[in-house]
């Protein structure tokens, strides 16, 4: 499952320095009702998510993730989730984010479906993200973090580990990841 993306920049890190820079005894000061928080203009109804993953040039690759997203996206508390592909398939990411301002989204968040950063979350997604934006004056972006490192996908990779052993072994079906693939079995 994706979490709600942060959107407001503020790390723990630029709060903790910011606070030692105060004087002492002095707690730091709240933003100003005529200066809001960029989170304070933003509603679910107008975000819009756009889960991206590389693309591939097999297609029942990019039809699986394409599936799971829209399968999913009743998950998120958003009302506009799109998939997008980031290069050799369709939807690509500009195509997912004229969908999501063609719904209502002012806020478009691509959630990077990706096991860490590297170029294409550091340069590669937010240049798509630039250039679908000028198409939509107005509306404005972020990419979210990617899914790693996350200790949850640790015990995902465990599961997948034990049930492929399992089916190793001919105690378990294949699952549904590797159904028909033959996969499962040592070598």
């Amino acid at each position: 499952l994706l979490a709600a993306p942060a959107v407001v920049s503020t790390s723990v890190e630029e709060r903790d320095r910011a606070e030692a820079a105060e004087p002492e005894g002095m707690m730091p000061t709240d933003p100003s009702p005529a200066d809001p928080s960029p989170a304070d203009h933003l509603s679910a109804a107008a975000v819009g998510v756009i889960v991206v993953d590389h693309g591939s040039r097999r297609a029942a690759s990019n039809e699986a993730h394409e599936a799971f997203v829209r399968a999913s996206a009743g998950t998120l508390p958003y009302p506009v989730v799109e998939p997008a592909h980031m290069e050799l398939a369709e939807p690509s990411v500009g195509t997912a984010y004229d969908r999501c301002v063609a719904a209502g989204a002012t806020t478009v968040v691509l959630a990077p479906w990706f096991l860490g950063p590297g170029n294409h979350w550091d340069r590669d997604l937010p240049a798509l993200a630039a250039e679908a934006a000028a198409r939509h004056p107005g509306t404005r972006w972020l990419v979210a973090a990617p899914l790693g490192p996350h200790p949850l996908l640790l015990e995902v990779a465990g599961e997948r580990v034990a049930r492929c052993l399992e089916r190793a072994a001919g105690r378990a079906d294949e699952c549904a990841a590797c159904a028909g693939t033959g996969r499962c079995r040592l070598s």
